[in-house]
């Protein structure tokens, strides 16, 4: 990649990492909504939304301390204030009885929708001006820029 492009992604992904880490689209999602939910609550149930990734893998309070980005007596508090909200609930496993395993509630899935659908009009608004074919072209080198970068 040439210097230039490569300078004007680095500088585009702090600018939109500072705008993220910011947690407007989640405060806007709690007020345009009017849930009464934390938005560290709201990272959670994102998380367990999203699923664990891998075939035969479930979520645990481990995967989402880990995807958060926090200690994992940090992510058993978060985790826990998300099941005292009733957004998740703990589950045998049904691999091993033993284990935990965490899924939306009913009342989750509904968090889920209502910030996918804040999220989603704002970025609609940011692409206003974008044809479909500039859209489709975005959220194809976008998801094949995440999947390289995760993978």
């Amino acid at each position: 990649m040439g210097e230039e492009a490569l300078d004007s992604v680095e500088r585009s992904m702090v600018r939109l990492r500072r705008g993220m880490s910011r947690q407007r689209l989640g405060k806007a999602a709690i007020r345009d909504h009017n849930l009464p939910v934390d938005v560290q609550v709201l990272h959670v149930v994102d998380v367990v939304d999203e699923g664990p990734g891998r075939p035969g893998e479930e979520m645990s309070v481990g995967l989402v301390a880990a995807r958060l980005g926090v200690d994992a007596s940090r992510g058993s508090r978060i985790v826990a204030e998300a099941v005292k909200a009733g957004y998740v609930r703990r589950v045998a496993s049904q691999e091993d009885g033993r284990r935990i395993h965490l899924e939306l509630t009913g009342a989750g899935r509904s968090v889920v929708e209502a910030t996918r659908r804040t999220r989603q009009e704002h970025f609609a608004q940011a692409m206003d001006d974008w044809t479909d074919e500039e859209r489709a072209e975005f959220a194809r080198l976008l998801a094949r820029f995440v999947h390289s970068y995760d993978g």
